[in-house]
């Protein structure tokens, strides 16, 4: 589905991801772990179209895509979120899944300033399945509230919302688990597993708790001052030498 190439960016003469090598298969959980600064949001960053790369390719589903804008990149059907919460705040909850359906509608500036059939018909579609993702996550009750108004752990499910809302075959959380605490974590490792089946997705995630990694990456690739150190099934990372030292420590 993907396939990552010799890429690398420089910022100023600073090398921040080298030679970074990548494939994701159909309906595969990829973890990319590594130290705080190690790259990897940079790669995110590249592979959704905020940087462009200083080298290397990046192929979806056969087609190069580095380069493109992130608008087309969604386009492609690959959806993300961010480190930090990027809701539209002052939005509706319901209001920022329907966001995401704007790249698919199919009225005109006529129809929508005219409020015609067409627009009316549409709108309500939009409204409908943004409505039936809410109930899939248990949000559909405060679908009228601001995101702003809601608990940080319901933030970070209403950021994986909104992302699916687009429709992606693949799916890149950035440090979904963040700020969430051990019941939390336990249900977003259950929901991503059931999300990557029900959708029939692949994710690609970056997350430090490692409890989180291990229970549901099928592989993982591990950054170590902007260069992959590591690949493996999650018992191979937890016992490979370099990855120990650089990251995870000898407790583990």
């Amino acid at each position: 589905m993907l396939n990552v190439e010799h890429l690398s960016i420089e910022f100023g003469g600073l090398k921040a991801v080298s030679d970074f090598n990548l494939n994701i298969k159909a309906k595969e959980i990829v973890g990319l772990i590594g130290p705080n600064g190690a790259g990897k949001t940079t790669v995110f960053n590249m592979l959704t179209g905020v940087y462009t790369p200083t080298e290397g390719t990046i192929a979806y589903l056969g087609e190069k895509i580095q380069g493109l804008k992130p608008y087309n990149i969604t386009k492609k059907k690959i959806a993300r979120t961010f480190q930090n919460i990027r809701l539209f705040s002052n939005l509706t909850v319901l209001d920022n899944v329907k966001v995401s359906f704007n790249y698919r509608v199919n009225y005109s500036l006529f129809d929508s300033i005219f409020r015609t059939p067409k627009f009316r018909k549409e709108e309500a579609e939009i409204t409908n399945k943004s409505i039936k993702l809410l109930k899939v996550f248990s949000l559909h009750a405060k679908m009228n509230d601001l995101a702003s108004n809601l608990p940080y752990g319901e933030q970070r499910k209403l950021e994986i919302v909104r992302a699916l809302a687009a429709k992606p075959s693949l799916l890149l959380l950035d440090e979904p688990a963040a700020g969430m605490n051990p019941q939390e974590t336990m249900e977003l490792m259950n929901l991503i597993n059931w999300i990557k089946d029900e959708f029939h997705i692949s994710v690609l995630l970056i997350e430090h708790d490692m409890k989180l990694v291990m229970g549901i990456c099928d592989k993982i690739a591990v950054l170590d001052y902007g260069k992959k150190i590591a690949e493996g099934t999650p018992n191979e990372i937890k016992n490979n030498p370099k990855v120990i030292e650089a990251y995870l420590g000898e407790g583990v």
